[in-house]
């Protein structure tokens, strides 16, 4: 067997392979907290009403159900794409217009792929809204705001994407064997300016951002601040609860730029103690480090992801493996788009490890600047306000999860409590 069908039949049993798996911890998932969905775990009796604990347990499944439609769907795109010939029949169609010039047929095509993905996915994104999050309480964005949201998301893509798309592209025909060691560099500057960039320009194009009000919670929050020696532009309430009633808070952007920003939903929610345990949470991923850190492996693996291009764009199998007739630069893109997902898949709990660990360590780091007790209570008002299990399937939890278990978060925080 020649090297093309080889690679052929190696990803599509791979495909399978990662497509059985998803499903499976999925109905793992459902199994496991529909199981569990009768009683309360003893941990959180005293603290969480049964009905709160099944509403979460009913949240979960139905977002699991859906995910298993969008892995489903996720698959017959990418099969339509290769082996069912809709990328290599789009791409000759394409070719076949010579007024076009080399740059606007791979814009389009990369463009037109995009575009069809997201089509496919649009009406589960509109399920997902309207149907799973308004079930269940938690929407509140109006159909007039989602389609304005989705306008203004589709013009900052191709006002943001299609310049560094076409910058990838002429990379990749004009720098030689290792264009993509200058596209690292690229991509690196781009993600820095991008992170200077949203909290400014970006983040307001959606929200409005509001000094935080004078009061208890601001005396505390510029206390706690000065403690862990974080210094930032502001401190902004942001309206949340146009679109959901789910709570959060985050400090984003980098130098003068950095803000701390809350959700008006969190404050809401907790009160002026609780509030401040949540930021010292966000704080302790700044103290250890934790963004610098997630921003070097994300540049290692993209490195390692564009090398792995640069070698396979060189490849003829890598394209007749996937039904592409004819090779060309925004086609090795497009499929390494599609076929990353799938070959990246093992690395998922090693990802959700590192972030796990992360997320002790932060608590640990609130645990020493506020009352353990603090963090504790606003844990778990969050839990009951946004539905989420206190039941988790171990192995499920084990691949996916980026925050640990409530339970094995409450455990750490009480015994820190006791210290």
């Amino acid at each position: 067997m020649s090297a093309a069908p080889l690679f052929g039949a190696f990803f599509l049993f791979l495909l399978a392979l990662v497509t059985v798996a998803r499903l499976g911890l999925a109905l793992r998932q459902m199994g496991y907290v529909r199981r569990h969905r009768w009683a309360v775990p003893p941990a959180f009796q005293a603290r969480v009403p049964l009905a709160q604990h099944q509403k979460a347990a009913d949240y979960t499944s139905a977002k699991t159900q859906l995910r298993m439609i969008q892995i489903l769907l996720e698959v017959m795109l990418l099969c339509a794409f290769t082996w069912g010939g809709g990328l290599d029949q789009l791409d000759q169609w394409l070719r076949s217009w010579p007024s076009l010039p080399v740059w606007g047929k791979n814009l389009l095509l990369v463009g037109a792929v995009l575009l069809l993905g997201a089509l496919v996915e649009l009406p589960l994104t509109l399920y997902a809204t309207f149907g799973v999050e308004a079930r269940f309480g938690f929407n509140r964005i109006t159909p007039r705001l989602f389609l304005t949201d989705l306008l203004r998301e589709a013009v900052l893509s191709i006002l943001l994407g299609a310049p560094v798309l076409l910058t990838a592209i002429w990379m990749m025909q004009s720098l030689g064997s290792l264009w993509w060691l200058w596209a690292w560099g690229a991509w690196m500057l781009f993600n820095i300016f991008l992170l200077a960039l949203y909290p400014v320009w970006i983040a307001p194009l959606f929200n409005r951002f509001t000094p935080l009000p004078e009061g208890e919670l601001r005396q505390r929050v510029e206390a706690l601040l000065q403690r862990c020696g974080f210094q930032s532009s502001g401190l902004f309430v942001m309206d949340g609860s146009r679109r959901s009633s789910h709570g959060n808070a985050y400090f984003t952007g980098f130098g003068k730029n950095r803000r701390v920003v809350f959700f008006d939903t969190l404050l809401d929610k907790l009160d002026a103690a609780e509030t401040e345990a949540v930021l010292a949470h966000e704080l302790g991923h700044y103290r250890r480090h934790h963004v610098q850190r997630r921003m070097i492996l994300m540049f290692v693996m993209s490195l390692l992801f564009l090398a792995l291009l640069g070698e396979l764009q060189q490849a003829p199998w890598f394209y007749a493996g996937l039904g592409v007739h004819l090779p060309g630069t925004a086609v090795a893109l497009i499929l390494f788009m599609l076929v990353v997902p799938v070959l990246s898949f093992p690395l998922q709990p090693l990802m959700s490890y590192y972030s796990r660990r992360h997320e002790f360590e932060a608590d640990a780091y609130a645990a020493s600047q506020v009352p353990a007790e603090a963090l504790i209570h606003a844990l778990l008002k969050l839990y009951q306000d946004n539905a989420s299990t206190l039941t988790p399937d171990p192995l499920h939890s084990l691949i996916y999860d980026s925050h640990p278990p409530a339970a094995q978060r409450i455990a750490q925080l009480t015994l820190l409590a006791a210290d």
